[in-house]
C-alpha cells in the first residue's frame, strides 16, 4: 500500500505540473495574442474607423494605434487623402479601385446618350473623387462605390438631355462639366456618402460611327469660317486702327493749324488796336513813323535802285555804262 500510494503521489505530481506548464503556455499565448491584436498603424493617407462588436465607436488619424484585443474592436481603414476616380464608357488597366470602371460589355451602354435635339452621341468621362467622411462612406450607403456610378451615370444622361449635339460635342463641353459636378455634389450630400467630388472631366465626345464622318466633315467646316474670320478680323485690326490714327493726327494738325491762324489774328487785331490808339494820340506823327517802318522793311528788297531829285531831267548822266553794274 505504502508503494502504490507512493506512485500515485509521484503520478499526480507529475501531471500537476505538466499541467501548470500547459497554464503557463496557455496564458503566455493569450498574452501574445492580446499583444498582437492590440495593436494595429494607420497610413499617412487614410483613417482607421474602430468598431466595437460592428457598432462604431471613433474615427482615429495616421499612426500607431490601441484597441480591445481578442477581436473586440475591430478597425476599418479608409484612404481618405487619396483621390480616387471612375471612368464611364472606357476603362484603364491595372486600376486598384475596384469600382474604377464596369466590365467591357457595359462601355456601350454607358456612353450611348441622346441629346436633346433627339440626336445620338456617345460621351466618354470620368469622375474623380475624395471620402471625406470615412463614418458616412462606410454605414450610410451600401455599396458607395456602385451607388456613386448609377448617380454619376444619371446626372450626366440628364444634363446631355437638355442639351443641342453641338454644345455636347463642341462648345457646351465645359459647362456640362461644372454643371455634372455641382449636381453630383448635391446627390452625395443628399445621400450622405461622406464622399467629395473633385472634378468631372469629359473625354472623348463623339457622334456615333456611322454619322462620325459627316459630322467631322461640318465640323471642320465651322473651323475654316472661324479661321476665315479670324484673319478678316485681324486684317481689319490691322488697317481701320491706321486709318482712324492717319484721320486723328491730321484732324489734329487742322486743329493746331486753327488755333495757330486765331491767334495770329488776335494778335494782330491787338497790334492794330494799340497802333491806332497811339495814331489817334498824334496822327501825323504815328502815320511818318508807319510810312518809315515800312520803307525800312520794303527797300532792301528791291535790289539796286536809284533815287533822284524831283527836279532831274533825265538818268543817262548818273549811270555807269561799264557792263558791272
Amino acid at each position: 500500500m505504502s508503494q502504490m500510494k507512493n506512485v500515485f503521489e509521484a503520478n499526480f505530481n507529475d501531471h500537476r505540473i505538466q499541467l501548470r506548464v500547459i497554464m503557463m503556455g496557455a496564458i503566455a499565448a493569450l498574452i501574445l495574442v492580446a499583444l498582437f491584436t492590440m495593436f494595429y498603424t494607420v497610413q499617412a493617407e487614410s483613417q482607421g474607423v474602430v468598431l466595437r462588436f460592428g457598432k462604431y465607436i471613433k474615427t482615429v488619424d495616421p499612426g500607431l494605434r490601441v484597441k480591445m484585443p481578442f477581436g473586440i474592436d475591430s478597425v476599418e481603414i479608409v484612404p481618405v487623402r487619396r483621390q480616387l476616380k471612375q471612368e464611364f464608357g472606357f476603362g484603364t488597366a491595372g486600376a486598384t479601385n475596384p469600382r474604377q470602371y464596369s466590365s467591357s460589355r457595359s462601355w456601350e451602354n454607358e456612353k450611348n446618350m441622346v441629346t436633346g435635339d433627339l440626336n445620338a452621341a456617345t460621351v466618354e468621362w470620368i469622375v474623380q473623387y475624395r471620402i471625406n467622411d470615412p463614418r458616412q462612406y462606410l454605414f450610410q450607403v451600401r455599396d458607395p462605390g456602385d451607388t456613386l456610378r448609377a448617380v454619376s451615370e444619371s446626372v450626366m444622361r440628364e444634363v446631355v438631355g437638355d442639351r443641342t449635339v453641338d454644345e455636347v460635342i463642341t462648345v457646351g463641353r465645359q459647362e456640362i462639366e461644372v454643371f455634372v459636378l455641382q449636381r453630383l455634389q448635391e446627390l452625395v450630400n443628399k445621400y450622405e456618402m461622406g464622399l467629395s467630388i473633385d472634378q468631372v472631366q469629359l473625354k472623348d465626345v463623339n457622334p456615333p460611327d456611322p454619322v462620325r464622318a459627316s459630322f467631322n466633315e461640318v465640323n471642320q467646316a465651322q473651323q475654316e469660317r472661324v479661321q476665315l474670320v479670324n484673319e478678316a478680323n485681324r486684317e481689319y485690326n490691322k488697317v481701320v486702327p491706321l486709318a482712324r490714327g492717319t484721320a486723328d493726327q491730321k484732324i489734329k494738325a487742322a486743329e493746331g493749324y486753327a488755333l495757330k491762324r486765331i491767334n495770329e489774328a488776335e494778335g494782330d487785331a491787338t497790334r492794330f488796336n494799340a497802333m491806332f490808339l497811339e495814331y489817334a494820340k498824334a496822327p501825323e506823327v504815328t502815320r511818318m513813323r508807319m510810312y518809315l517802318e515800312t520803307m525800312k522793311s520794303v527797300v532792301p528788297k528791291m535790289g539796286k535802285k536809284i533815287i533822284m531829285d524831283a527836279n532831274a531831267n533825265q538818268v543817262l548822266p548818273l549811270l555807269q555804262l561799264d557792263g558791272n553794274n
